[in-house]
């Protein structure tokens, strides 16, 4: 069975699963360049198809993620599209200052529900009427529950029969969060969070506040509460809190009301110790009701997907309960993975799973040709030479930054070593110069990519988070022996980001490693995404040889081919 999924919101995209394994899967922003874009993924769309080798009529069935929402598919642009959605959550969050306490019942999830349905035919009808006329699809379209589709994209994607499934984001489908068993290829939901009680949408209040962009830089909020200290978390505390198996809001108002009450009840706040108030906060109240479920549940294996797991800190604080034996994070967590997770949850509905798939890795965009790269190169004047593995092992341990360029793109927010920028783990100097050239400002070092079988050298208890340390979305803390070694990589915090790297998973960036520690005896490199500030990850040969450019890298391998910069240049 082919399925589509899509995915319409925030950062859309779309996949194709074929019997349940996804086949390819990407989003809208690489192929338009226009970051976390919004709208129905029209280039996304014919892309994986163009991946798959499928056409129109080759789909059994096409599943949208995202049921009762009414924003995106009917908007002219992304812009549009955005203020669609503002003021979806602004009439969520409507009149909360006389009927707070009524937002927190049931009464209203499931009212909310059914008035979001009623707004949403418009977007329904919209995207059915696209991909009739537009793409010549004729099978039939079915429309996913938001949270089901964050679910499905964790449990089905886990290698766990048996899991706790935990969703968690701002909002979607007038809920914030859900609580699930998955068992032999089935998932029962045990609890739903309504989304006026959304600890992620306060984690945004503060990304405001800071001068950041919320549902964009949350990142920043993680790397700078390392910097600060948590003395605002109790002020959190009054305001959203666990209790009871549920998290529970206790501030009524908009937003904007929200940010101003948060600002008065803490005078003199930096942006250092609001960061650590709420990062402190977030992780004791998460942790709380993560804890409950497990016990609950007896479920000791916990996997996640939503927005709110972005945050690597609270998933190495989820792993580190006494109750959990190993967690999941979806590599795709936010919202641009719900196309893929609401085709896996129609898949499991139609055909059902046996046994749960593990995902073994992310690559699932497009690659080019030799012929392709080559062909881009000669037309922006650039001299280049072939390259091996090897030898971009021998340009790293030579000090060089090369971006690199190979294979498939990947799926996901994160560069997993075949749209990255490499460069040797000792100088802890590497975040401020190469930032600036990326012009990037960013409060978190550089993530490191590490050899598989080094996990247990360099990182402290990261049994259980192995899998999810394959896409990047965990931090675990590093041994003195990396701190020591590989301080370029470790925050400071003492905390490090990592890519877990095998060979059966990627070769060519296992080689590249393995080269770079015959020479070095280093395990890791500094791994960072190929890109420039508020660009989409590098898609094409073009992206790659432009943003090499502009980022004043000194080497760029593009496929087989090694393009040099004429000298190294440092800001």
């Amino acid at each position: 069975m082919k399925i589509l999924g899509i995915a319409d919101s925030h950062d859309a995209g779309a996949a194709i699963i074929e019997d349940g394994i996804i086949i390819a899967a990407v989003n809208e922003e690489r192929l338009n360049r226009i970051k976390l874009c919004w709208g129905f993924p029209h280039d996304a769309i014919k892309e994986v198809c163009r991946i798959a080798k499928i056409q129109p009529h080759d789909i059994d069935v096409i599943a949208i993620a995202t049921k009762y929402s009414q924003f995106s598919s009917c908007a002219k642009d992304p812009e549009e599209a955005a203020q669609m959605l503002d003021a979806e959550r602004n009439f969520i969050a409507s009149t909360s200052k006389v009927l707070g306490p009524f937002f927190r019942t049931s009464i209203w999830k499931e009212m909310q529900k059914k008035i979001l349905y009623l707004r949403g035919g418009e977007r329904q009808s919209a995207i059915k009427k696209i991909l009739r006329e537009q793409y010549g699809f004729t099978c039939p379209v079915e429309f996913v529950e938001h949270h089901l589709s964050h679910a499905a994209s964790a449990y089905y994607t886990a290698g766990k029969d048996q899991a706790l499934v935990i969703t968690a984001d701002a909002h979607g489908d007038a809920l914030c969060g859900s609580v699930s068993i998955g068992n032999n290829g089935k998932m029962n939901r045990l609890m739903e969070l309504g989304s006026y009680n959304s600890i992620a949408r306060y984690y945004a209040y503060v990304t405001e506040i800071c001068g950041f962009k919320p549902n964009r830089h949350e990142g920043k909020i993680t790397g700078l509460a390392a910097y600060g200290q948590p003395i605002y978390a109790d002020e959190f505390t009054k305001m959203i809190r666990y209790q009871n198996g549920k998290i529970v809001n206790k501030l009524n108002g908009k937003h904007h009301s929200a940010i101003k009450q948060i600002k008065e009840r803490m005078p003199g706040w930096t942006r250092e110790n609001i960061s650590a108030s709420i990062q402190v906060h977030l992780e004791k109240q998460m942790t709380a009701f993560v804890q409950y479920w497990v016990r609950k549940t007896n479920v000791r294996d916990v996997v996640c997907a939503g927005g709110l797991f972005a945050n690597v800190k609270l998933n190495q604080r989820i792993l580190e309960l006494e109750e959990v034996n190993s967690i999941f994070v979806h590599p795709h967590m936010g919202d641009g993975g719900i196309g893929v997770g609401a085709a896996l949850a129609v898949y499991a509905e139609k055909q059902g799973f046996n046994n749960i798939p593990t995902l073994r890795h992310a690559y699932l965009g497009p690659e080019f040709s030799d012929k392709d790269i080559k062909e881009e190169i000669e037309k922006m004047g650039l001299p280049s030479k072939k390259i091996t593995n090897k030898d971009i092992g021998k340009l790293l341990a030579d000090g060089k930054v090369v971006g690199i360029f190979k294979g498939r793109m990947e799926y996901g927010p994160r560069a997993l070593g075949n749209r990255s920028i490499f460069y040797e783990p000792i100088d802890k100097s590497v975040n401020d110069w190469l930032n600036k050239n990326l012009n990037r400002t960013e409060f978190m070092p550089f993530a490191p990519t590490t050899l598989y079988e080094h996990a247990e050298e360099a990182y402290k208890n990261c049994e259980g988070g192995k899998h999810t340390a394959t896409f990047m979305t965990i931090t675990f803390d590093c041994t003195d022996k990396m701190k020591k070694e590989c301080p370029a990589v470790c925050h400071i915090d003492d905390t490090a980001r990592p890519q877990l790297v095998s060979k059966d998973i990627n070769k060519n960036a296992y080689e590249i490693i393995t080269e770079f520690k015959r020479r070095t005896g280093l395990h890791s490199v500094v791994n960072t995404s190929f890109n420039m500030h508020e660009e989409p990850i590098v898609c094409t040969p073009n992206d790659a040889l432009r943003s090499f450019l502009q980022g004043k890298l000194d080497a760029l391998v593009v496929g087989n081919f090694l393009v040099e910069s004429k000298s190294r240049r440092r800001i």
